[in-house]
This record gives structure tokens, sequence and C-alpha cells, in this order.
């Protein structure tokens, strides 16, 4: 069984693999890592392998306690993985672009796959049907958007996302609603189809924090997975074991 911690920007996931079938996960609060872990380890005594991700901060003293349990891989940009990394840059490519972008590739690995991460950030990253990773794009997420309205202006609130009733807002909390939610998913729609008039048969999916708020508004046929990057850190852990 295998122990996967995902640190993000703004959340730390645990899960539990038992080969490629997800048993356990949960968004935890920062500081509760290692009591959580001991909870976890007693539920599921059969782990041998976890798997770290952080593109937040992390305490080290962290990691080594983690590593008293059992034998963890650190994903960074050499890690062993299953594809071609054509990034000029892959000492800067992002750890949870690199776990997508693997699980993008076992699940449709003679396919063009384009995977949408909707997070603090929303990425977007493309694996081809050579089995390539390309690259892709990276644009500020939902909540950045409002946030940035309400910190780089005077007078603008800063609100909770909330999908807009009307294409047309007729206050400023509804003008900023319509301008988020509907910019982002004209945005998303666009992109999607530029890669459509490159690619063959894509395959899209979407993932992320806000998948689920943000699927039903798009135009574009789409496959919501919110748990795709978790899958592609175990796939990347069981690729690194053998």
């Amino acid at each position: 069984m295998n122990l996967i911690i995902d640190v993000g920007n703004t959340a730390t996931k645990l899960a539990v693999f038992r080969s490629e079938k997800l048993v356990f996960d949960e968004a935890i609060e920062k500081g509760s890592l290692i009591e959580k872990v001991k909870e976890v380890f007693a539920l599921y005594p059969n782990i041998g392998h976890a798997i770290l991700s952080s593109v937040g901060e992390f305490d080290l003293k962290e990691l080594a306690a983690l590593s008293i349990f059992c034998e963890v891989c650190i994903v960074d940009h050499s890690t062993k993985i299953p594809f071609k990394n054509s990034y000029a840059t892959p000492q800067t490519l992002g750890v949870d672009r690199i776990a997508l972008a693997t699980a993008a590739f076992y699940y449709n690995p003679e396919g063009n796959t384009l995977v949408l991460d909707a997070g603090t950030c929303i990425t977007y990253d493309m694996v081809n049907d050579y089995g390539e990773y390309m690259g892709g794009a990276i644009s500020p997420g939902v909540n950045m958007r409002y946030r940035s309205m309400h910190e780089q202006t005077s007078k603008l609130p800063l609100l909770e996302k909330e999908t807009p009733l009307n294409l047309i807002g007729n206050t400023t909390e509804t003008s900023m609603h319509s301008g988020v939610v509907n910019g982002i998913c004209a945005e998303i729609d666009g992109v999607i189809d530029q890669y459509k008039s490159r690619f063959a048969d894509l395959t899209i999916i979407l993932t992320g924090g806000d998948a689920q708020f943000l699927s039903k508004r798009l135009k574009n046929t789409i496959f919501a997975d919110s748990k795709f990057l978790l899958r592609g850190l175990n796939y990347i852990l069981e690729y690194n074991k053998r």
C-alpha cells in the first residue's frame, strides 16, 4: 500500500492507495501532518512506501518524522517519470504538473490529453499521443482573481466565489462575479478550442479544487476527476519502486 502526501499552496492532502485503488483521502490542517499520518498508519498498517509532493512550504522536521514510518520518495525535477519531458526548463517545472502529466500518460497512453488543474492557479498541461509532455500554460485561479481585484484597487470588496445569475451584472458585486466566473470559463473554453484545432481526438480532463464549480459552466465536453493529481503521484511512486 502507498501513502500519498500532496502539499499544495492552500491545503495538504493525504491519500492511501492499494495498487491503483484509492481507499482513503483527506484534506488536513497545517501543522497536523504527523498526527494524521499516525492515524493513517494505524488504519492501514500495510503501508510500505510514501511519496511527498510539495509546491508550498514544508517543514523538514515533519519530513524527518515521516521517514520513521516508511521509505519516502520526494518528487522533484530529477524524479524518474514514465514519459518524455520536453519542457525547456525541467528544473522549474512544478511537481504538481509532473504528477498531472503522469496521470494523463497512464490514463490515455496512446492519445492526446490536456489536463486542466483549477486550483490556486489554473494550469494547462499537454501530453501528446507519442507519450511526450509538451508543456502548457499557467493562469490566475478563481480566488486569486477575486483577491487581486480587492487588493489592487481601493474600493472593490473581497468576495467569495459565486455563480453569476446573469451575464450582465447590475451591482458591483454581481459585476465582479460575472467578470471572474464568466471570464475564466471563456478563457478555458477558448484555450481548449485552440488545443482541439492542433491535436486530434483530444481528451480533456479537469481537476483541482474548483473543478466541480467550473465544469457545468464550460461548453466543451470534459472529464472531471478531483483525485487526478493523487493518482498521478501514486503512479510515480509505483514507477520508481520498479
